[in-house]
């Protein structure tokens, strides 16, 4: 029997990777709340995980019929953020309030991908006999 590092890993590299990309956008957000005419993006996570997953050639799909059902839908990953207030006159639609949010949850949800796949990794590494231990 073949062992498919790609299976044993699951989404969690795909995740980890969308999750780094949209920390980058929201950190350019941040980073242009001054410029004026900056227009707020932020990532559309399903469309990216769906393009990420097509790269590597990894797909979801449902083995039981008590799993959740996933629609991964197409299109542009990069969109532009709908503003919560009216212009503020200089064109620029960045919220720092909710940008700052956006990137503390973002990393969160880094960080719990992260432990994923380091769990995934460590399981595999004791069914393979090693040692698997911290």
């Amino acid at each position: 029997m073949a062992l498919s590092l790609e299976k044993g890993l699951g989404i969690h590299p795909h995740a980890l990777l969308v999750r780094e990309q949209r920390a980058e956008v929201l950190a350019s957000n941040l980073a242009n709340a001054d410029t004026p005419g900056y227009k707020a993006r932020d990532l559309d996570f399903q469309s990216a995980l769906q393009n990420a997953q097509k790269r590597q050639g990894f797909t979801m799909q449902r083995t039981n019929e008590r799993h959740f059902t996933v629609t991964l839908r197409g299109g542009g990953d990069e969109k532009f953020r709908v503003p919560n207030q009216p212009d503020t006159g200089d064109g620029n639609t960045v919220d720092v309030q909710v940008e700052r949010n956006l990137y503390l949850r973002n990393a969160m949800e880094y960080q719990a991908s992260l432990r994923f796949l380091t769990d995934r990794i460590q399981g595999l590494n004791k069914a393979l006999g090693g040692s698997g231990g911290r």
